[in-house]
């Protein structure tokens, strides 16, 4: 696998983990639940959003190596 590619891939699982672990403080401060289905469901969005913005960004962001 592309290192680009591979890279891409686990900041878009770090975006949803950190989605995930930031949506159970909520619930444990706030008291109030959120359903599996739009946890699931928006974890999916950022992991793809996370994913593709950092494949594109790459070239753009100063420091970076271009492959």
């Amino acid at each position: 696998m592309d290192p680009r590619t591979k890279s891409s891939l686990l900041w878009g699982v770090v975006g949803a983990l950190a989605f995930l672990v930031l949506l159970q403080g909520y619930e444990l401060l706030a008291g109030q639940r959120v359903t599996l289905g739009a946890k699931a469901g928006v974890a999916v969005v950022v992991a793809v959003a996370g994913t593709l913005l950092t494949y594109v960004a790459r070239d753009h962001l100063p420091g970076s190596e271009s492959a």
